[in-house]
């Protein structure tokens, strides 16, 4: 369903440019997927970096995967292994998937010499190293020794300087997989060279977390609608009392700063599902912004506010959605995040969503296959649309 757009604006290498006939291709990707039961919950993250392993594999190069998988402690712990993802992956590419001991050492080295075209190895975590976060070069060496090439695919991990991401391209030629080229390409839209109208969309929990990117896409953007418990802020900077809702009492200045130089760019709900307590099964009522009751909190835009979000997306050609606008974990207070994520979907403008949060709402309001493109990193998308560059995008080689 992805809506073909050309540009790339990293200007940066990707697998089509280097020869991997006969390579043994090492690739980082982002295999930090959910667990549940010693089985793999949810595996679009291992699916998404298919096209680039069937690539290779096409093209007569041997594969060498590795990945983190959650927070280890600095050493191997079986509820961490990647074995369940190399099953996966196993049934999802149709060809064994060998398992390694570690990500690094002789015997491991010897394993990766002895592949053949076709064939695939999947490292162990590389968290299991304590180098690997600290960017330990010594390590990152160990690992570039296994492979030819490096390619990277892993835009969920790219904002992070470590060892599989950004030390192992001191020692071999390093160039993008085709997941980190549409990441680069639609987010670098976003950032670079938008299309006007430009709208972007701002939720989740906290102000303080997203201060640099209100700032940027101020700059870049024709709106900016904030929603979720970061509205709260800039309503408590306006003066409302907003009672028991989630309020950044340390960032009020900051959203009072915001709102002086953003004019009429900033678009901030004026009505709220409220509840009497935090929980699924809260008492709710909808109440104008301003007359949220002592003991009440703010967990959802209300239905104008969601009328408002219409009016504003109308015409758009280019949005950009990063965080919820209430807590759509629970039921009754999902309304106005999934209402906005059927808006995009009908929308006729280019819709890039954040990862995270976003991707979950997307996916849950069963809309994620009408955007145009759905982030496979939350933390890397946010940083890269604040306008910082990534440590695991900048170390690849330029065309």
């Amino acid at each position: 369903m992805l809506r073909p757009y050309n540009m790339i604006p990293m200007n940066k290498k990707t697998i089509k440019d280097i020869d991997i006939k006969n390579k043994r291709v090492l690739m980082r990707v982002d295999f930090n997927v959910p667990m549940a039961g010693g089985k793999v919950s949810d595996d679009k993250r291992i699916r998404a970096a298919l096209p680039t392993m069937r690539f290779v594999l096409a093209q007569g190069g041997s594969l060498i995967l590795m990945s983190h998988l959650g927070r280890p402690k600095g050493g191997p712990e079986a509820e961490f292994s990647l074995r369940p993802a190399a099953e996966v992956l196993s049934t999802l590419l149709e060809r064994p998937v060998q398992m390694a001991p570690d990500c690094v050492g002789a015997e491991v080295e010897k394993i990766a010499q002895a592949l053949k075209p076709g064939e695939v190895l999947m490292l162990e975590n590389t968290r299991f190293h304590a180098g690997e976060e600290k960017n330990d070069l010594e390590l990152a060496k160990q690992m570039a020794a296994l492979g030819n090439v490096y390619v990277n695919d892993a835009f969920g991990s790219a904002h992070r300087a470590h060892s599989s991401t950004e030390g192992v391209t001191h020692y071999l030629p390093a160039v993008s997989g085709f997941l980190m080229e549409q990441e680069l390409e639609y987010l670098g839209r976003a950032v670079l060279n938008p299309e006007h109208p430009y709208i972007a969309i701002l939720g989740g929990a906290k102000i303080s977390d997203k201060i640099l990117v209100v700032e940027t896409l101020l700059a870049k953007c024709d709106r900016l609608i904030i929603g979720g418990g970061m509205a709260n802020t800039f309503l408590a900077a306006q003066g409302l009392n907003m009672q028991d809702s989630l309020v950044e009492k340390e960032s009020i200045e900051t959203a009072k700063a915001i709102l002086a130089k953003s004019g009429d760019k900033l678009l901030l709900p004026v009505d709220a599902i409220i509840a009497d307590k935090f929980a699924a099964d809260a008492n709710s009522q909808t109440v104008s912004v301003d007359k949220i009751p002592a003991g009440w909190r703010m967990l959802d835009v209300g239905p104008k506010t969601i009328e408002n979000y219409k009016t504003a997306l109308a015409g758009a050609k280019l949005i950009v959605w990063n965080g919820p606008v209430g807590v759509f974990e629970m039921p009754k207070f999902a309304a106005g995040t999934f209402a906005l994520a059927h808006m995009l979907a009908e929308s006729k403008a280019t819709t890039v969503i954040g990862g995270g949060d976003s991707a979950s709402a997307v996916k849950q309001a069963g809309v994620a296959d009408k955007m145009t493109h759905v982030s496979t990193g939350g933390g890397a998308s946010l940083e890269f649309l604040e306008g910082k560059i990534l440590p695991g995008v900048a170390a690849l080689l330029d065309k």
